[in-house]
């Protein structure tokens, strides 16, 4: 009975819809994998049971990756030619064996000190995303060096963003329409391509909203607060002046989804406003109210927008049903478009 329970939770976990869970891809993002091990199948499908596990059912049984780990073990003996020969002399300190354990913590190193590149640029672009902002925001900043943080924070941000997106998902695997769109399918929901489309909505833009870094600052707040925590955490530095502060980030993280989906929410209506001004953008105003349908309908943002529009709802549906009855059929016609 119990092989049979574990039989149908494995069956369950195989048939799981990861994609459309968004803690699946933070989840994913944080996995520590050599990068030729992380297009692996068999590697990939080993961590997505231990997803389920942590997540979904933990009374699941994740068996040892066994084959990640001989894959392990053959990296570093590539040169020899044996696996079985490597393991048996690299203790020894023969001169036969001088060479290939020479090789192997090379060749067994590099895939880490890749990774750690990889991670250091990533907190690198957030931590001058986070400054910059703030520099812009600053009441006290000069207009000129203002205006240009304003700009390279947008660009920084969209940096990282597509950085993200070409270290998880790649590139196409061909150059045709086909292959192309099945790579933008896979991406289109994720909150990196979101982000980086709001960046890109801004940055080209001539009308320069401070309120619209409000969500560049809580993303690069919670990406550099989770590194420094992961990779600082026995600095004494770290311990006395950053560990209160990365910790309350963290353990606040959903205070910043709210805060940042009201900021964009918010956004929406003021370029709405902005129209009858002389600075009006209507083409910007469109795609931003696109990306805002996008944003409510993404797993990895949906939560909290859809939060954010029931309470609007909730205060503007009775109003307008008592003040101006009238508007009740462009809403419902704006609300159909909005769902659908």
């Amino acid at each position: 009975m119990a092989e049979d329970s574990q039989r149908l939770k494995k069956i369950a976990a195989a048939s799981y819809d990861y994609e459309n869970d968004p803690r699946w891809a933070e989840y994913w993002s944080n996995v520590l994998v050599p990068p030729h091990m992380a297009s692996r199948s068999e590697v990939i499908h080993h961590f997505k049971r231990k997803f389920y596990q942590r997540y979904i059912d933990p009374d699941l049984v994740v068996e040892a990756m066994s084959s990640s780990g001989s894959s392990r073990s053959a990296r570093p003996s590539v040169p020899s030619s044996s696996s079985s020969a490597t393991n048996q002399t690299q203790p020894r300190n023969s001169g036969s064996s001088t060479r290939t354990s020479g090789t192997s913590p090379t060749s067994s190193q590099n895939p880490s000190f890749l990774r750690w590149d990889r991670k250091t640029i990533q907190f690198s672009i957030n931590a001058w995303v986070f400054v910059v902002a703030v520099l812009a925001i600053f009441p006290l900043t000069p207009r000129n060096l203002s205006n240009k943080a304003y700009r390279l924070s947008f660009m920084g941000t969209a940096c990282s963003s597509l950085y993200s997106l070409y270290s998880l998902y790649g590139k196409p695997r061909a150059w045709n329409l086909q292959a192309i769109q099945l790579w933008f399918q896979s991406i289109i929901a994720t909150k990196d391509f979101i982000y980086f489309i709001y960046c890109l909505t801004f940055v080209t833009s001539h009308l320069q909203v401070k309120f619209a870094l409000i969500p560049l600052l809580c993303r690069a707040l919670e990406l550099v607060a989770k590194f420094l925590r992961r990779n600082f955490g026995h600095s004494s530095l770290y311990r006395k002046y950053l560990e209160e502060p990365c910790v309350w980030v963290e353990s606040n993280v959903t205070t910043l989804g709210i805060l940042t989906s009201h900021a964009e929410i918010g956004l929406g209506f003021l370029l709405i406003i902005s129209l009858i001004s002389w600075q009006r953008n209507i083409i910007q105003t469109f795609m931003y109210w696109q990306l805002l349908k996008l944003m409510y309908q993404a797993p990895a943002t949906a939560g909290y927008h859809q939060s954010v529009w029931t309470k609007i709802d909730g205060t503007i549906d009775p109003l307008v049903s008592r003040y101006a009855p009238f508007l009740n059929t462009p809403i419902s016609v704006a609300k159909r478009w909005w769902l659908r």
